[in-house]
């Protein structure tokens, strides 16, 4: 059964989450047009009814405790969500309004995925967003996005949902002069002798796929020449002429067409890869949240992402 929670409780999260922010008692007081006693009694009650102090106090400043920490990520999500539904009420739900917090593999959301999200914002100015770029294995229930874009299939379905927006096709690539200093490869074998640059992830080399003798995908692990963290530096160095990389072609489709990189082995290409955005079950969907995953899915049907 959920507890109600007073309008003293809820007071003083305002002032805490107030004070937090600005590192300040005084400058929070100020942006409230309360006393500074007000506030700190106010976030004293708070701490008493917690059973635990949120700041850590001396003459000079104030600083969270870890606890406070911990306590400022909820409040401050809990307040986004009551002003993003306000907006939305105030609105009348006529545009899309909020903040929207999505997690992308790196190079694919810069170069495919930013360009189309701040279209929208251009077109809805009240839309926000939080966007963070890596190429972990996330968990948006224990991170917090209301959104998070992948490759490959959704393995827990239990606390999560996923829309299919495209299927991604994996090749690989060299720049010509690569090519030119080491030889085009022609079979699998002569692949395994050249240099491959191989994403690196919890401390180790991520497989390749590549379509085996009996047409099944398998993985394929070649000896890394170079590993790198990041899918752009990755991209960069190819183009350079460090090496073969593995990629989506929808990102390296623009240094094709330029010339800059040519495709190789085509045979080995593997079974095209989902593209999904994916959000947690329990999470009721805010206007802002439903009106982008609306979009990307109007946008894949359109090859947006192709």
């Amino acid at each position: 059964m959920s507890i109600p929670v007073s309008t003293e409780s809820f007071r003083g999260i305002v002032h805490f989450v107030a004070a937090a922010n600005a590192q300040s008692f005084t400058e929070a007081a100020e942006q409230l047009g309360i006393t500074k006693s007000a506030i700190g009694k106010s976030i004293s009650r708070l701490e008493h009814s917690l059973g635990t102090p949120l700041f850590h106090r001396t003459t000079r400043k104030i600083s969270l405790t870890t606890e406070g920490e911990a306590y400022l990520a909820s409040c401050q999500s809990a307040l986004d969500i009551l002003q993003s539904a306000e907006i939305a009420l105030r609105s009348k739900l006529t545009e899309p309004s909020g903040l929207v917090r999505i997690d992308m593999p790196a190079a694919f959301g810069r170069s495919v995925m930013l360009p189309v999200l701040l279209d929208m914002c251009r077109r809805y100015p009240h839309l926000k967003l939080t966007l963070t770029f890596n190429d972990r294995v996330i968990d948006p229930l224990d991170m917090g996005f209301d959104l998070a874009i992948r490759f490959g299939p959704l393995k827990n379905s239990t606390d999560l949902i996923a829309r299919r927006l495209n299927e991604q096709r994996l090749i690989l690539c060299a720049s010509p002069t690569y090519l030119a200093q080491y030889g085009i490869p022609s079979s699998l074998d002569e692949l395994k002798q050249q240099r491959c640059i191989m994403a690196w992830r919890g401390g180790k080399p991520l497989s390749w796929l590549i379509k085996g003798t009996d047409g099944q995908d398998v993985k394929f692990n070649p000896s890394p020449f170079h590993q790198i963290s990041d899918g752009d530096a990755m991209i960069e160095a190819c183009v350079a002429g460090a090496g073969i990389v593995q990629f989506p072609e929808s990102l390296l489709r623009p240094d094709i067409e330029a010339g800059k990189l040519v495709t190789l082995l085509p045979e080995l290409t593997p079974s095209a890869t989902e593209l999904n955005v994916i959000w947690p079950r329990s999470r009721h969907l805010l206007p802002g949240v439903r009106f982008i995953i609306d979009e990307l899915v109007s946008l894949s049907a359109a090859n947006a992402f192709g």
